[in-house]
């Protein structure tokens, strides 16, 4: 299929993608690397009349260490990311899902803050904000506001952002002294689709554990380090509580028993990660 005619406006800065979605509402969207939304053109399933592409903003393309947050405009690529000197210091969780994103042609054009607002449940980028309890902030032409990754993400490709707001920067927690991270996902093939990812972050008395590719949007649980040995049946739990449901990729107890699995090797991977930072 081919994508309904819209009219493509190039935007050399955030003030003027605001006062054009301001104007068109939502008739408008951001486009940012494409790599998602010129699919659902394609089929379709978007038809705007008005697309919007920042690529080529300036002001939006950064990644930035500032404090405890680790901050990414809006037109930052994937690729620019993973190619971040300090990136495995500053965010080894990061460092570790984003080659499981897609394939590098695709990370070269697909940006981190588009992958978190069109909000695919099997993404990898809004699990782990989802596990680092990230912030999103998303601008109007009448102000700006921060959303915890929580509220931003409401269920499969559904957000909080308004029409006349665009996601603009994107933040994720540093890295903590004395706590281990890892990533894991398991997909038919490397590059497709998460059939079940995990996100952890273990600190010296709690871990925190994402799940992505299960429910409508990422699951992130926190249980403490010192119920470790109660963790398999808080996986088995998890798993049934997640409703998994069967589809053409896998079983729901596939699926289960890849929660159970996936999420057992994660959380050992993160705590032992976490040890060698404590000794």
């Amino acid at each position: 299929m081919k994508p309904q005619a819209f009219e493509y406006k190039r935007v050399e800065s955030t003030t003027q993608a605001l006062e054009w979605l301001h104007e068109a509402g939502e008739n408008a969207r951001i486009l940012a690397g494409g790599q998602s939304l010129v699919i659902l053109l394609n089929m379709r399933l978007a038809q705007p009349a008005y697309l919007l592409d920042i690529s080529h903003c300036q002001e939006l393309n950064y990644i930035r260490h500032d404090k405890n947050m680790l901050c990414i405009g809006a037109s930052t690529t994937q690729a620019q990311l993973q190619h971040w000197s300090d990136l495995s210091v500053v965010s080894p969780l990061l460092a570790e899902a984003i080659p499981f994103i897609s394939h590098y042609q695709i990370r070269n054009r697909g940006t981190v803050a588009g992958s978190i607002a069109h909000a695919d449940p099997s993404a990898e980028l809004p699990l782990c904000l989802a596990t680092l309890g990230g912030q999103v902030v998303l601008r109007s032409r009448k102000g700006s506001r921060e959303l915890h990754a929580a509220d931003f993400q409401q269920g499969m490709l559904t957000t909080a952002k308004k029409n006349n707001e665009m996601v603009t920067e994107v933040r994720f927690p540093v890295a903590k002294d004395g706590h281990g991270y890892a990533f894991d996902e398991f997909a038919l093939r490397r590059g497709d689709f998460a059939i079940v990812a995990c996100a952890v972050e273990a600190g010296p008395e709690y871990i925190r554990l994402g799940i992505g590719g299960v429910a409508d949007k990422p699951v992130v649980v926190q249980w403490l380090r010192s119920q470790q040995a109660l963790f398999p049946q808080y996986l088995n739990d998890l798993a049934w509580e997640l409703q998994a449901q069967d589809d053409q990729h896998a079983s729901a107890a596939y699926r289960r028993h890849l929660v159970r699995v996936l999420g057992q090797k994660t959380i050992e991977t993160a705590i032992s990660r976490c040890s060698r930072k404590e000794g």
